[in-house]
This record gives structure tokens, C-alpha cells and sequence, in this order.
């Protein structure tokens, strides 16, 4: 085998400080430099939004990471290489550096560690970096040697076909077979037993060997266990020595029928008198021998505790270095202090956990890798005293979900919208989804909020195949300058309509309303497209163009908070298509979400996550009721505790 080759290995503190580093040779700088921002990409992607996974495996364009969480000390250990080269024993490898890491700097990982010498670390990972690649040689020479198995060795070579059809001859031989399997099975066990009584009991055994014709030397295996049995079977019905000694002892049934005299409790128990008699029978060691006699007293202050032991309690504090053993904070602590998390541990939990996720309509896909990103984030920490794994649990799910639904960049309309309008040009927002999600619906409060924080609106009537969708634009038009009119806003509208009818292109129109827009001194446009599924291919080439040819400064997924493992689907296509069919080096995809219905749900909210945790883009706006006033964004808070309850 051939020594493992790797570009960069890196082992870093989750708090962002670099402890350890190895670059291998032969590299330019401008590919070294290529690594920085892909670790970078690692932890910004996945370990600051807990998106780990059982593989521990991450690629970014032609570079691949393998890494490994240590959570009882915050370390991270990172390997990446060349996505092309199939590298194995990568994880054999991380497994090995992490024991070597721990063993020597164990002392001073949970202390101020800045000012360790980790380059001391060098040699040890050479010692790995050898043990592994030698293991591996081993693993491989062994293979060649043994080789795969020829189909004449197998099992599978001694069927015949009549064999394995099914009928009631072939369960009949099958279950012949497997009776034959457990006698000798049985009588292998018995002739162990048997070697096991012919060493306690000798005499059986002399007779055996040299009574009678001596053809017991020259006895067959099967010959011996037939002979095996029938000693067991005389053994147990004689019933042995022990046996004897014990029918012995047993009354016979006509005997008498004296039967056994009654102890007199109650003058025990509230202070009557007791004779000598009865006294002595109540002495139940009196035939027992002295090591078994149990001392009352002493046990009740083993159990209990005596005063010298609560005095030391007082005395010194057991959480500033008093008496690390016995008195009764010690049982405790067995139970809670200081536990370090197994995967036996977290499984029930994590389990439960996972099924209330998708109780409250979190897709199956997502619950399992949220579940398994937060058992993997768990296993091997030290679980806090006095605080239950389920409590531990429990938060490091929450704390997860509301680093999933903050959005990791800044969404804001408003402030966008007045530098767009500094720059004498309209800002540009597009809505896509599917059919019947309530685009147009939302676009309209959307467009309320806009004109109630005084901006001019301009919307584009883009989708030219439903039926109905121009007059259902220009109905909300007609309704939202109603409640602002033109007499109180200079005499201009503050909504206009931009339609073109119907089976016109939509790409064009909306590129004819940008530029109305842009004349027209229009603060913002906003684009309504056609509801499309998913899997129409024609639809989603129409929906790039659009996107692409016009540029739109945001594009807004429309989504129903009703769909559960829908909204990965949906959203995933949305985003292929967009990046597919676009004949742009960097292309536009989905910017943010527009989560409707959301007043209809109680407590199934797991979309939200869902659709957060796919798309990696935040939701904007969450449409409840049936006003154009009822549009929120969306509170991480509550929707967590929702989920968590």
C-alpha cells in the first residue's frame, strides 16, 4: 500500500482558535491558500449551523474535509485533500490523533491551553500517522492471502434447485437438520459435563476406565456420547449424593400433622411479655456461622451516616475540595455528576426526540440529520451536575433550532429599498412557488406594508397562464389605493398595476415594467409569476429566464406552512432549476421564503424548520390572517418552544 498522502490537517478550538496545524509538500502557495477558505466554508456551513453528520464528511468544489467532534474538550480535528484521490483510513486516523492529542495535553485542554507548545504534537503524529499506515498494509496483505470466497466453498453451491422449492418434503429434511444440530449440539455440551464430573468425582471415573472390557479406549465419538448420556441420565434419576442426603432428610406425609407453631408478634412488637422459650426461638443466629452474623448496629451506620459524618459535611464544603468520598452527596453524584454522554445514552432520547419533530410536521429528512447533528454534538461531553441527560438533551436541540432559524445575513427591505431609491433605479422583488400557495395574496400585503412606510409600488403582472390572475392583481390595486389615496400622497398612486394580458412572455413584460419603473420614478416593483410544480421542466426554464434576463434584487419563495416532507421537494427543485438551466457563472437561486397559512396549523410548525434547514435561507415574512395588516416576521422563540413542548 502506499503511504498516505495529505495536503492539510488542522485541529482547532470550536471558540475559533487554531491549536495545531500540518501542511504537506509539494504544494504552491496559490493551492495552499485554497484550503484556508474551505475550512473556513466547514465551519460556517456546518458547525456553526450543527449540520454534522455520522459521516463526518464535507466537499467543497474539488477539496474534501473528514473531521471529528471531541466535545468533552471543544476540539475540532479537520483533514482535507484532494476530492479526486480515494484516500482511505481517514476516520482510523482522526480516531488515533484524537487519543494522542487528549494523552498529552489531558492536563491542561480544560485550562488556559494559550500558552502550550502544541508543535510538540509533531511526533506524535507521525507515531499515527505510521500505526495507521501499517495496520493498513496488514489489512491489505491479509486480504490477498485469504481472497474472496469461490461460489464452491459457499453454502450456496451445495443447493440444488429441487432443494429450493418450496414444499413440504424440503421443511421436513430443514427441520430434520436443524433437530440433528441441537442433539449434538446437546451432546457435546453433556460430554463437557461429564469431563467436568469426572474431575470432581474420581471413583465414578476409575470405574469407568478400568472396570468391565477395557473397550472404552477404543470407543468412537458416537460411541462415547451415547455412553455420556446414559451416565447423565442414571446421575439424574438416582438423583446422586446430594440428592440422598436430602430424601433423607424429608418427613414422610403420614408423618403427623403437627404443623408449625405461631410466633406471638404482637407481644414483640408493643412490649408483652415473651418467654424463654419463644425467645430463643426468635434468635435466628443462633445456626448461622459468625462471619454471616450482621452486626444491627453497624449497618444502620453505614446506611445512615453517623453524626461524624454529617460533622464533616458541615466542616468542609464538598464543592471546595473537602472529602471527595462517602457521606450522602456521593450517591448523587454517581447519578448525575460528572457523566460523560454515550451514544446508549442519547439513543432513547434522541429517539423520542426525533418522532415529536415529526409529530409536529417536520420533515422526516431533516428530523433525522437535526437529531443525529445533535447526538453527535453531545456524545463524549461531560453532562453538568445535577443536570439530567434529558434536560441536556433538550437544550442542545433548542439552542440548534434557534441557530437554524436566525438568519445568518441581513434582510433588510427597508434600508435596501432607500439605496436602491439613492441610486435612481427601483428595487426588484419576485415571487415563485407553487400552485395555489397564495402568492398574489401575499405580494398584495406585502405591497401594504410598502406604501404604509410611504414607498411608491409598481406591480407586474407576470403571470399570463391562470386564469383570472390580471383582475385578481388589479382588484388588490384598486382596494390598496383606496386606503391610501392619490389626494393624499401628492396626487400619484402609491400602487400601479403593469399588465400586458394574457400568453404574453413573462420574462418580457416584467423587463418592460422595470423600465416604467425606473422612468416613472417607482420606489419598488414587484414581480408575479405564474404558480409552476416543481417537475415541470418547460415552467422552470421560464422562471430562470425571467430571474436572469431582469436581475431582481431578491427572489422570494412562496411556501404553505401545511406541507411537511413537500417542502424539501419543493424547494430543492426550485433550486436546482434555478441554477441549472441558468446560462450565468454565478446564478441567482432563492433568496428568502414567504411562509403562508401559517394561522391554519395550531402547533404543527415544522415547516418553518423544514424549509429553513434546505433552503439555508432565513424567512422573510409569515402570512396569518386574512387583512393585508396580517404579515409578521417570523419569532424563532415561539416557534421553538412550540416545537420543544
Amino acid at each position: 500500500m502506499s503511504k498516505i498522502m495529505l495536503d492539510f490537517i488542522s485541529i482547532f478550538s470550536k471558540g475559533g482558535i487554531l491549536l495545531w496545524c500540518f501542511k504537506g509538500t509539494g504544494l504552491l502557495d496559490k493551492e495552499w491558500e485554497a484550503f484556508t477558505p474551505t475550512v473556513n466554508q466547514l465551519i460556517k456551513s456546518v458547525l456553526l449551523q450543527e449540520r454534522t453528520s455520522k459521516t463526518n464528511y464535507w466537499e467543497n468544489g474539488q477539496l474534501a474535509l473528514k473531521y471529528k467532534l471531541d466535545n468533552e474538550f471543544e476540539l475540532v480535528f479537520v483533514i482535507a485533500y484532494q476530492k479526486m484521490l480515494p484516500l482511505q483510513y481517514l476516520d482510523r486516523l482522526l480516531d488515533e490523533m484524537q487519543i494522542r492529542f487528549r494523552d498529552m495535553f489531558n492536563e491542561h485542554l480544560k485550562e488556559n491551553f494559550l500558552a502550550l507548545d502544541f508543535s510538540k504534537f509533531d511526533g506524535e503524529y507521525r507515531k499515527a500517522v505510521k500505526l495507521v499506515e501499517e495496520e493498513a498494509k496488514i489489512k491489505e496483505e491479509r486480504s490477498k492471502t485469504q481472497g474472496p470466497r469461490s461460489f464452491d466453498q459457499s453454502d450456496k453451491s451445495m443447493k440444488s434447485v429441487a432443494s429450493m422449492i418450496k414444499s413440504d418434503k424440503n421443511d421436513s429434511i430443514q427441520l430434520s437438520k436443524k433437530s440433528d444440530k441441537k442433539s449434538s449440539k446437546a451432546a457435546s455440551n453433556n460430554n463437557v459435563q461429564h469431563k467436568a464430573d469426572k474431575n470432581t468425582e474420581e471413583g465414578d471415573s476409575d470405574d469407568m476406565v478400568n472396570g468391565g472390557d477395557k473397550s472404552g479406549a477404543s470407543m468412537t465419538q458416537d460411541e462415547i456420547d451415547e455412553e455420556t448420556l446414559r451416565l447423565n441420565r442414571m446421575k439424574l434419576f438416582s438423583g446422586g449424593k446430594k440428592s440422598s442426603s436430602k430424601s433423607s432428610a424429608v418427613k414422610s406425609p403420614k408423618a403427623g400433622k403437627s404443623g408449625k407453631t405461631g410466633t406471638k408478634w404482637d407481644a414483640v412488637m408493643f412490649g408483652g411479655e415473651v418467654s424463654k422459650t419463644e425467645a430463643k426461638n426468635l434468635d435466628r443466629t443462633k445456626d448461622r456461622p459468625e462471619d454471616e452474623v450482621v452486626n444491627v448496629d453497624e449497618a444502620d451506620r453505614r446506611m445512615v451516616g453517623t453524626a461524624a459524618v454529617i460533622q464533616d459535611i458541615e466542616e468542609e464544603d464538598s464543592y471546595s475540595g473537602g472529602k471527595k468520598d462517602g457521606g450522602m452527596f456521593s450517591i448523587f453524584k454517581g447519578l448525575v455528576g460528572s457523566k460523560v454522554l454515550t451514544k446508549e445514552d442519547l439513543e432513547p432520547l434522541i429517539s423520542k426526540l426525533k418522532d415529536n419533530l415529526i409529530d409536529k410536521n417536520v420533515a422526516s429528512e431533516v428530523a433525522n440529520k437535526l437529531c443525529e447533528s445533535v447526538a453527535l454534538k453531545l456524545e463524549g461531553s461531560v453532562c453538568g451536575t445535577f443536570q439530567s441527560v434529558q434536560s441536556t438533551v433538550k437544550e442542545s436541540m433548542t439552542e440548534s433550532l434557534l441557530k437554524l432559524l436566525t438568519p445568518k445575513r441581513r434582510i433588510d427591505i427597508i434600508r435596501d429599498v432607500m439605496e436602491a431609491k439613492a441610486n435612481n433605479r427601483p428595487y426588484i422583488m419576485t415571487f415563485c412557488g407553487v400552485n395555489g400557495v397564495g402568492k398574489s395574496t401575499n405580494l398584495a400585503k406585502i405591497c401594504f406594508w410598502l406604501i404604509e412606510n410611504k414607498f411608491r409600488v409598481l406591480i407586474a403582472a407576470c403571470d399570463t397562464f391562470r386564469a383570472g390572475a390580471v383582475e385578481q392583481l388589479r382588484t388588490h390595486t384598486k382596494r390598496l389605493n383606496s386606503l391610501h389615496p392619490a389626494s393624499e400622497n401628492g396626487g400619484k398612486d402609491m400602487v400601479q398595476l403593469y399588465e400586458k394580458g394574457y400568453g404574453k412572455d413573462a420574462a418580457g413584460i416584467a423587463m418592460e415594467a422595470i423600465n416604467y419603473a425606473r422612468d416613472a420614478r417607482v420606489d419598488v416593483v414587484l414581480v408575479d409569476t405564474a404558480g409552476r410544480m416543481q417537475d415541470n421542466e418547460p415552467l422552470m426554464r421560464s422562471l430562470t429566464k425571467l430571474i436572469s434576463v431582469n436581475a431582481p434584487d431578491l427572489v422570494l419563495f412562496v411556501g404553505e406552512a401545511l406541507v411537511g416532507n413537500e417542502a424539501i421537494d419543493q424547494l430543492v427543485k426550485f433550486n436546482a432549476a434555478l441554477a441549472d438551466h441558468s446560462q450565468q457563472e454565478n446564478p441567482h437561486t432563492i433568496d428568502g421564503i414567504v411562509l403562508t397559512k401559517f394561522d391554519t396549523i395550531d402547533d404543527k410548525v415544522g415547516s418553518a424548520i423544514s424549509m429553513t434547514y434546505i433552503s439555508g435561507q432565513p424567512i422573510v415574512f409569515v402570512g396569518t390572517g386574512q387583512t393585508y395588516a396580517d404579515l409578521k416576521s417570523l419569532n424563532a422563540k415561539a416557534v421553538v418552544s412550540i416545537l420543544m413542548k
